[in-house]
């Protein structure tokens, strides 16, 4: 398995439990087919399947950044401590000519 596969499926899966849970609690106190917009009265199976899609979307993109952002601060932190190692190793190296 890839990298990019692994973190996909690290973003996703959590994200579908979550909007399945999420699910329950919404419509454990709203009732579906009393929804309507506009002219438009929805069966109660498409406003679960879009509510559910809905929450899936937004569950991933929360999470797909807040995954971003830790690996960006991990590659700036590794970058920052390289740079210090990298000076004391120059340092060291130095050889002193007598003249």
């Amino acid at each position: 398995m890839t990298s990019n596969t692994l973190r996909t499926a690290q973003v996703l899966w959590p994200a579908f439990l979550m909007a399945g849970v999420l699910e329950m609690l919404v419509f454990s106190v709203l009732d579906p087919s009393a929804l309507s917009f506009g002219n438009w009265h929805p069966d109660a199976t498409t406003v679960y399947s879009l509510a559910f899609l809905a929450f899936w979307a937004l569950i991933a993109a929360a999470a797909a950044t807040s995954q971003w952002m830790a690996a960006a601060t991990q590659f700036d932190e590794s970058s920052a401590e390289r740079v210090p190692r990298q000076r004391r190793r120059r340092a060291s190296h130095r050889t002193v000519q007598h003249v």
